[in-house]
Parts: structure tokens; C-alpha cells; sequence
């Protein structure tokens, strides 16, 4: 089985109001992918949407640009689904590769609540583009970008420096958009 891994990807849970909240997480994977953990932060939206209905669906993304948007909060207004097979729920119809989950158990004494999951149903919807180091980038500029209240912004701008050089030789058009936005957000914000 192995020591678990984190796998970055996008979750969709329920709303209350019955609208699809979309949250970028790590989850901590078995390399078989039959469980994981999920660890969102007290008061996040997917931790609440979970507390109220214990199901979701997990996605392997390789689209920089949605991951980014979702990470700060400004997820497209709509989201090309389709519904869950096994949970109430929706798949990105745009992810390599989706999930479905049951939460077995939800302990919310820490800071960041650890969510165990069951994996119910799962399904491939097209292969995963490929590695890229933008896209890498992209990914951990996302990262910053959801922490600049707890690192100091000398430290955010010197990874992002670093981290515009690898764009700026690696990327396509997608990768540049979505790097450009979160520059623009965390500047905005520091």
C-alpha cells in the first residue's frame, strides 16, 4: 500500500442552497486511490458543506486557470458538470479523472479538520495532459495565493519570483492567464 501521498485536485461539494461549491485540496491518497483524507481548514465552505452532507467528488484537474480562480474564491460562475453517479453531487466534465466520496468520519478538534473518505465510484474522462512546469507553478502560486494572511509578503514575492521565471520560459496562453490573475490577487492583497 505504501505511504500516502498528496494528490492536488479540485473538490465539489453541496451547497445548502443546492449550488456546487468548487474547493482546490490535497487530499493525503493511498496510492490505489480506494480512501483518503481530506483537511479543510475550520470554516471553509467544503468543511461546512460536508459537516451538513458527509459526500462529494474529488477531481484530478490539469486546468491551471479553474484551479487558480477556485483557490481565491472566484469560481466560474458556471461550472460544466454532470451529475454523480453513486452521491449527491456533480463532476467537472472538463477533469481527467473524478472520485466520488463518502466521509466515514469528520474530527474537527484541530485547526484543520481531518475528513476520512471512502471512495464510492470513480471514473476517467479524458487523460491527463501531461507535466508541465508552468502548470506546477501555477499550482503552487495558488498555494500563496490562499495564504498570503499567514506568510509575509517578502517571502509571497520572492516565490513568486521564482516561481514567474519557471512560467515565463515553460508556459502556454492558459498557464500566463492564470499566473498574471494570481500575481494581480496577491498583490492586491499584501
Amino acid at each position: 500500500m505504501g505511504e500516502p501521498v498528496v494528490l492536488e485536485g479540485l473538490v465539489t461539494t453541496l451547497n445548502d442552497d443546492g449550488g456546487i461549491n468548487a474547493a482546490p485540496m490535497g487530499p493525503h491518497v493511498d496510492r490505489e486511490l480506494t480512501q483518503f483524507t481530506l483537511k479543510p481548514f475550520q470554516g471553509s465552505r467544503t468543511l461546512q458543506n460536508l459537516l451538513e452532507h458527509p459526500e462529494g467528488v474529488f477531481h484530478v484537474v490539469d486546468d491551471v486557470e479553474l484551479l487558480a480562480r477556485c483557490a481565491v474564491g472566484r469560481t466560474p460562475a458556471v461550472l460544466a458538470t454532470q451529475p454523480a453517479t453513486s452521491v449527491q453531487g456533480h463532476v467537472l466534465q472538463d477533469a481527467c479523472r473524478w472520485y466520488e466520496f463518502r466521509a466515514r468520519s469528520i474530527d474537527t478538534s484541530q485547526p484543520r479538520a481531518v475528513i476520512d473518505c471512502e471512495i464510492v465510484a470513480q471514473g476517467r474522462l479524458r487523460e491527463f495532459w501531461g507535466f508541465n512546469r508552468a502548470k506546477h507553478a501555477v499550482l503552487e502560486a495558488s498555494i500563496l495565493a490562499t495564504r498570503v494572511t499567514l506568510l509575509s509578503a517578502e517571502e509571497i514575492r520572492e516565490q513568486m519570483r521564482a516561481l514567474a521565471t519557471i512560467v515565463e520560459k515553460t508556459a502556454g496562453d492558459q498557464e500566463r492567464r492564470a499566473f498574471e490573475f494570481l500575481t494581480e490577487y496577491i498583490e492586491g492583497r499584501l
